[in-house]
């Protein structure tokens, strides 16, 4: 079975994102908004029980952070891929480097984590170019709290759906 871990961003952010996500995202139908914290991987079932446990542990001992979009982005050459980015992206590193250990510990990953909400992918070079350029004439101010992560998992339609949520929840 296939799984992730996503932040799912505010409705204000959903909203806006969605506005162009479906023109210029083909994954529009199959995931809401979000921001990937661990992405897609296949799991035995069996291991679970595990991975629960390990989130659980994992966010029991981080607190409740903001984080607020500022501006799109690309990460061309790499992929034709348009985003919105952090203004400030150390408390969702630390979230993404406090996930990515034990059971979920990601070897060499392919590329360093970025923290994002992707807006269009899959386009052509002429195409993400002129969209990129009418979308960083918006005034990007977004603001929202992060106080949970969701553990998704992929149906056979492809579509995504929630398995676990978990709330972060520093006893300290």
């Amino acid at each position: 079975m296939n799984f992730g871990i996503v932040v799912f961003p505010s409705k204000e952010i959903q909203d806006f994102s969605n506005s162009h996500r479906m023109r210029y995202d083909p994954h529009y139908k199959l995931l809401p908004p979000h921001i990937t914290i661990k992405k897609l991987e296949s799991f035995d079932e069996q291991k679970m029980d595990e991975i629960v446990a390990h989130l659980e542990d994992v966010t029991s001992n981080l607190s409740p952070f903001e984080i607020t979009f500022n501006r799109v982005s690309n990460f061309f050459p790499l992929s034709n891929v348009i985003y919105l980015a952090l203004e400030e992206t150390n408390k969702i590193t630390t979230l993404y480097e406090s996930i990515n250990t034990g059971i979920l510990r990601e070897v060499q990953p392919q590329f360093p984590f970025t923290p994002h909400l992707t807006i269009g992918q899959n386009l052509n070079e002429d195409e993400m170019f002129d969209i990129f350029a009418n979308l960083k004439t918006y005034n990007i101010h977004y603001r929202m709290k992060v106080d949970r992560i969701h553990m998704l998992y992929q149906l056979e339609n492809e579509v995504w759906t929630a398995y676990q949520s978990f709330v972060l929840k520093d006893k300290y």
